[in-house]
């Protein structure tokens, strides 16, 4: 048997300094919005000439006037993508663009990709986004603390927002782009986590009936055992998956992938040393589970 209670204390300095070090890059770094919510320009381009290079672009562009401007390399090394923030909402800035990369640099260049996002829109993206996450969080506490004792429901709630604290924290110190595929990952790291930490906080309950003379401290270590085959296959099998797209998704869902892989980790540790580790904080014990039961 792994002796995980072993190391309950240790993780619990670890995962408190992790949550204080995002808090401290949310406050103060910032994210990096991506431009779903921050609005304006997105091109992607191919060139077919390899003496071009990411600054001379750059250079090219901020003569145009256009604001922030944002180039780095997409995939290889002949493609490129370009952000930028249209500050003067020039109507026809794409075909300005165009014109001005040809004349500078030749005829090529393949425009691959355009996409442009209103600052009204980018604002209700942004909106509709902190809601999706709030209101899934909110239901999970809901259906936590129908299911279980309350005990229950907030080492589940704890380790919910240990993972999206820590999660949104590493796309902060990174500058990774936050866009609407990182907040699908983030719901589904949600989702993820409180499947694992109900499946092992079933067994908990489960074990508490039948081994009234064993503390929580041992009893949650049984628990975790009993369940590791089951959380270790669930857990590989879905990064076997997210590791694939990530190698072969392409660009587009790096950001997807990478956000999933980190969760999913960060997941199944919360499960077994943030979630288990309130239940022994507030000593748990089989009288805890029959007081409520009473009441009910």
């Amino acid at each position: 048997m792994i002796r995980f209670n072993k190391f309950y204390t240790q993780f619990n300095i670890i995962s408190a300094l992790l949550v204080l070090i995002s808090l401290g890059l949310l406050i103060f770094k910032g994210l990096n919005f991506g431009i779903d919510f921050k609005g304006g320009t997105l091109i992607e381009l191919r060139s077919s000439d390899k003496k071009i290079n990411v600054s001379s672009l750059r250079d090219n562009l901020n003569q145009m006037d256009l604001g922030d401007v944002s180039v780095k390399r997409f995939g290889n090394d002949q493609d490129y993508l370009i952000k930028f923030e249209n500050k003067n909402n020039v109507k026809n800035i794409v075909e300005e663009i165009k014109s001005n990369l040809d004349k500078s640099f030749g005829n090529n260049f393949d425009f691959r990709r355009v996409e442009n996002v209103g600052p009204k829109v980018s604002a209700e993206l942004l909106k509709s986004g902190i809601i999706a996450i709030s209101v899934s969080l909110a239901l999970m506490l809901i259906y936590i603390w129908i299911r279980f004792e309350w005990q229950f429901s907030l080492g589940a709630i704890v380790a919910l927002f240990h993972d999206v604290i820590i999660t949104l924290g590493l796309f902060s110190l990174l500058s990774l782009e936050i866009n609407l595929s990182i907040i699908a990952a983030v719901l589904t790291i949600v989702g993820y986590s409180m499947n694992d930490t109900v499946v092992i906080f079933d067994r908990v309950r489960e074990n508490l009936r039948k081994y009234s003379d064993i503390k929580i401290f041992e009893l949650t270590n049984i628990s975790i055992n009993e369940t590791l085959s089951r959380t270790l296959i669930t857990s590989i099998t879905t990064l076997l998956a997210l590791f694939a797209i990530f190698f072969f998704g392409g660009e587009i869902l790096k950001g997807f992938s990478f956000a999933m892989i980190f969760g999913v980790i960060f997941g199944t540790y919360s499960s077994i040393y943030i979630a288990n580790t309130i239940l022994v904080r507030l000593n748990v014990s089989q009288k805890t589970i029959l007081k409520e039961e009473e009441k009910i």
